[in-house]
């Protein structure tokens, strides 16, 4: 490993989030001498970032405990025109009013995760509308578009596996990458920065953006990329049984986020710890050396002290002592998912499946012939079981022994 100097990369290296920099004893070397101002740009193609996005916020948080300042870069511009990095298809176009309220849900994430304001180190967060709606098309080919060959951009494997599996990229789409690379050239004039930080897909996008400061302005530019955060098993981050996990509580309730940290692989507590959470790396060493059950007390740090960092700390206490009433005690807490159904009676597929737990009627049914599907405890084996809920008792419903929720009347 090798011995940097600064706070900023010792930091990174220590909780694992480096995977390539770009002269990193030049950047070590800044970062001892002056704040960086440092950027990551986040599309807004939904009104929540997923777990998948969460590095790239912890990224900044790093950045800004380390002394530096962070630049959120949303993505109003080349939103509408969609990054083809790790896509097969082109994604579904939004108009402004769609983009601008994805915006302003998805700042609330990040305003619990870094301190805004005017300070040298405070975060500051801009739309890249503000330039890249104002381009003027043949001014820009001329200016910008001559400094990319497309030999090299060819040579991206956004567009290499795009165009090896036969799937359509749009000439919209292969602008992307000029557009982004654009970003860092207007971001190191307007705010000084100096840094671009994203996961090692962006290699690519970030070292164009470097290339292009230093051939129009003579910018001394740096890039950092986290390495791709898989499981232990292989399998994608950001991703459970029922599909994304999101930061936000509107679009997952607490005990869902909660529970899906503490579903987490042994081999991976210790990873998972010093990427997305604040705990020391004295104490994750500590806690990552647990064997045996013990090591479920670490996986329980380890969702409350993520799911504080996002949702905040009574979510993650809440989420917590549900937990603990619901499995230790058998009962059903408070933070649960919960269905109202005002007929106060459901068949129990479709309860599965409006409250998430399936994605389909079809894998509702396949898990109730498993055995899997409990109503207060007791399985459930009749797909075409209804269930009747009192006006008093709500009913709670299980999947598997991790998924859990109540249903009451409306």
């Amino acid at each position: 490993m090798t011995e940097f100097q600064s706070d900023l990369l010792r930091s990174l290296s220590a909780r694992g989030y480096i995977h390539q920099v770009t002269d990193p004893a030049a950047l070590d070397a800044l970062a001892t001498k002056q704040i960086i101002p440092g950027y990551i740009g986040f599309d807004a193609t939904a009104p929540s970032l997923h777990v998948g996005n969460l590095v790239s916020v912890m990224l900044l948080r790093r950045l800004q405990q380390a002394g530096h300042k962070p630049i959120v870069v949303m993505g109003g511009g080349t939103t509408k025109i969609g990054d083809p990095s790790g896509k097969d298809e082109a994604r579904k176009l939004l108009d402004n009013d769609g983009i601008n309220a994805n915006i302003a849900q998805i700042r609330r994430i990040f305003e619990r995760l870094l301190k805004f304001g005017d300070g040298p180190t405070d975060a500051i967060m801009v739309n890249n509308a503000d330039w890249l709606d104002r381009l003027e098309y043949i001014p820009f080919l001329r200016d910008v578009g001559r400094h990319f060959t497309i030999n090299r951009m060819l040579t991206f494997d956004s567009v290499k596996l795009r165009l090896e599996r036969e799937q359509p990229l749009t000439f919209l789409e292969f602008n992307y990458m000029i557009l982004q690379a654009y970003d860092f050239l207007e971001l190191s004039r307007r705010v000084g920065c100096r840094l671009q930080l994203g996961g090692s897909d962006q290699w690519g996008n970030i070292v164009n953006g470097i290339e292009l400061g230093r051939r129009i302005d003579g910018a001394d530019l740096f890039g950092v990329t986290t390495p791709l955060i898989t499981k232990s098993d292989g399998s994608k981050m950001g991703k459970s049984v029922s599909g994304a996990v999101w930061l936000h509580e509107d679009q997952l309730p607490h005990f869902d986020y909660w529970q899906f940290w503490r579903n987490t692989d042994d081999r991976d507590v210790g990873k998972f710890l010093r990427l997305f959470t604040d705990v020391s790396l004295d104490e994750i060493a500590r806690l990552e050396a647990l064997e045996g059950a013990e090591i479920n007390h670490a996986k329980v740090v380890l969702a409350t002290e993520a799911t504080r960092l996002v949702r905040g700390g009574e979510a993650a206490l809440a989420a917590q002592t549900t937990a603990e009433q619901t499995f230790a005690g058998g009962g059903a807490g408070e933070s649960l998912p919960r269905l109202r159904i005002d007929e106060g009676q459901i068949g129990i597929v479709q309860a599965l499946t409006v409250l998430g737990f399936a994605g389909s009627n079809g894998e509702a049914r396949r898990k109730i012939a498993e055995g899997a599907v409990r109503l207060n405890d007791i399985p459930i084996k009749d797909e075409r079981y209804e269930i009747i809920l009192d006006q008093d008792a709500p009913v709670k419903i299980s999947l598997g022994k991790k998924r859990h929720g109540l249903l009451e009347r409306g």
